[in-house]
């Protein structure tokens, strides 16, 4: 068992939740990387679903140049990777059918990762109805799993294939956050560290989810207009 999710594994035994903070290249802002360093930030997440001018690479280093807090690449395609990372997702949309993003996409990707000996971590990412039509839906061609049953079984499968996360994303700027029962109902159904993002942009959100059984909780796109919100859900973590 690698290091990044080494730590993550054994947050999740303990039910110690952790937070992390979103990165978007495209829109960098250097002050939450300094502001996440003075609160509970476990790690950050570094990527977007399609970037116009941002450069993962460039974003990392300076990132690394200002903060200890562990980076893992966040993918949104095969050219988002950076062996200065200190992991990454190696991310499967399987709330889609789009064969590009649940193996096509991998393909590309998994040379440069082995020979630069990246820490890969396996996750099953299911994006979830937030009732906005979001980023990953348009580029990926997919659509959001919006009944309980099926999104409760995609994590079971994803679970029996080996992954080692089930990420339930609701979209970056989604109307609204993940539903707490349906939460509950993922996290009694597998037997692996859950994460949560999406639509998650306030305090008590945030409380409700972790409570719902989030391993990691993820905020982004709220942090782009409220910084300082970052410094009130610390207080919900420690480290």
């Amino acid at each position: 068992m690698s290091n990044i999710y080494q730590k993550i594994s054994s947050s999740y035994k303990k039910n110690q939740p952790q937070l992390v903070v979103l990165i978007d290249p495209d829109k960098f802002n250097l002050q939450l990387i300094k502001l996440a360093n003075s609160c509970n930030v476990h790690y950050f997440f570094v990527g977007g679903s399609k970037l116009t001018n941002g450069s993962i690479e460039k974003t990392i280093s300076i990132i690394k140049k200002h903060s200890k807090i562990p980076i893992i690449i966040f993918p949104g395609d095969e050219k988002q990777l950076s062996a200065k990372a200190d992991a990454i997702l190696f991310l499967s949309l399987l709330s889609g059918r789009n064969p590009d993003y649940l193996i096509g996409k991998q393909v590309l990707a998994a040379p440069f990762i082995k020979k630069k000996k990246i820490e890969c971590i396996s996750t099953a990412y299911i994006l979830v109805e937030g009732y906005k039509k979001s980023a990953t839906q348009k580029i990926t061609n997919t659509q959001p799993l919006n009944s309980t049953e099926s999104i409760i079984n995609t994590a079971i499968a994803a679970e029996l294939l080996g992954f080692k996360i089930v990420y339930l994303e609701a979209g970056s700027g989604a109307k609204k956050n993940i539903n707490i029962t349906l939460i509950k109902k993922v996290k009694r159904n597998i037997n692996i560290p859950l994460i949560v993002g999406g639509g998650i942009d306030n305090v008590a959100k945030a409380e409700q989810t972790i409570k719902a059984g989030s391993n990691m909780l993820v905020v982004g796109n709220v942090l782009e207009k409220n910084i300082h919100l970052l410094t009130q859900l610390s207080l919900l973590f420690k480290k």
